[in-house]
């Protein structure tokens, strides 16, 4: 990061790029005292003293009392995000569609979960945020709404947020962004649900400190993922990298397979575990605590079966790409939790020695807040990126929902 120091119009762009590199910060960290922004920036104390008032104005940071570990020197004034700024986070999957509230710095203040007894159209799932957004009026009211990000199982076209294919929801070519505008007035943008889950771990989950990550998750459409090299996410020509789940997976054990020539998705699936637990239906926590609790050897085979066709999965992502982590979110978490040694065992047993001595695997640390984090950063990418510009500076103050 080269960050310059400039006056006048003539520096425009770069003041504009300082604004950005601060908030920036700040945003990712939560907070940090003016001092700590000095050094991480290279500009000197009254620049960022500058800066920092610039952004206090325009309402997106607050400075607090001084940082209380600075033992010498003057004391210096905590930096942090401000609670004005808010963008509304939507996750649309086959049984429920989950809508949130999220501030700067991944804060996710609300959330509405409707559930659905059948996949909704992308007409209905328009309707139906901008019911539930209307929900939500009071807690947006005087705040200043950027947008609706939305987190969707399927492929998104890059340069349109078109949904080309989301196979579980049944959309083809579906154009999420405009009829969501429509129905609510408000700018949405919209991005592949396990993409932003890589992104969201890798800015505030447990992939903070790693430039090159793979994450691969597993829910009720199925499983997807997505890849940050180098710190930046790998999307691919069109947007689509990180498909894992229609990968056809290696099987070690012919008697493993149910179907004859499945993908990852299809012979690793949340519904066959629901089936095996002889349940209809469970949210993350709970379908979680009844895998840890069951007894039944069906229950227990059905485990082991996934397990070994994930573990081939996991090892050819890390062949290829050769990660310095895995990060496993929703159920691909549950099955590495019931073993994890072992789990990793099977890993090693099919990946490259020298590839495999750099990595770790671990589970999302987000929880059920990482697809609304995901979300919320397409909403909040414009803002990070010109803090002063118009079309931040000049959003209207939520007054209703449409």
């Amino acid at each position: 990061m080269t960050i310059t120091e400039g006056k006048g119009s003539r520096n425009e762009s770069v003041r504009r790029d300082n604004l950005s590199t601060v908030l920036g910060l700040v945003h990712r960290s939560g907070g940090l005292a003016r001092s700590a922004l000095t050094v991480a920036t290279g500009l000197n104390r009254s620049t960022i003293a500058a800066l920092v008032a610039e952004l206090v104005a325009l309402e997106l940071v607050t400075e607090g009392i001084a940082d209380p570990t600075r033992r010498v020197g003057r004391p210096s004034p905590q930096v942090q995000p401000g609670s004005q700024p808010v963008a509304v986070a939507v996750n649309p999957e086959v049984d429920a569609i989950t809508v949130g509230l999220v501030g700067l710095s991944a804060r996710v203040e609300h959330r509405v979960r409707h559930e659905m007894d059948h996949p909704a159209t992308p007409e209905e799932t328009a309707r139906i945020i901008a019911d539930l957004l209307t929900t939500l009026a009071p807690e947006l009211r005087g705040r200043r709404l950027l947008g609706i990000g939305l987190a969707v199982p399927g492929l998104v076209r890059a340069r349109d947020g078109i949904v080309r294919w989301a196979p579980h929801l049944d959309w083809t070519d579906a154009p999420l962004a405009e009829l969501v505008e429509s129905e609510t007035g408000v700018r949405a943008y919209v991005g592949n649900d396990a993409s932003l889950g890589a992104l969201a771990e890798h800015l505030f989950g447990v992939g903070r400190d790693v430039d090159d990550l793979v994450y691969i998750n597993g829910g009720a459409s199925g499983i997807g993922g997505g890849v940050i090299v180098g710190g930046q996410p790998l999307g691919g020509v069109g947007g689509y990298a990180g498909e894992f789940g229609q990968n056809r997976p290696g099987v070690g054990r012919q008697a493993d397979r149910v179907t004859a020539d499945g993908t990852v998705e299809v012979e690793v699936s949340r519904a066959r575990l629901l089936s095996a637990l002889e349940m209809t239906k469970a949210d993350e926590p709970e379908l979680h605590s009844a895998l840890l609790a069951s007894t039944d050897h069906a229950v227990h085979d059905e485990l082991a079966r996934q397990r070994r066709i994930l573990s081939v999965a996991i090892s050819n992502a890390i062949n290829v790409l050769n990660p310095s982590q895995v990060v496993l979110g929703g159920f691909l978490a549950d099955l590495r939790a019931i073993d994890a040694e072992g789990f990793d065992a099977l890993v090693s047993e099919t990946t490259v020695p020298a590839a495999w001595s750099d990595v770790s695997i671990l589970p999302a640390e987000l929880g059920a807040d990482l697809l609304l984090i995901g979300a919320a950063e397409l909403v909040f990418a414009p803002l990070l990126a010109n803090p002063a510009g118009d079309s931040s500076a000049d959003e209207p103050r939520w007054a209703s929902s449409k």
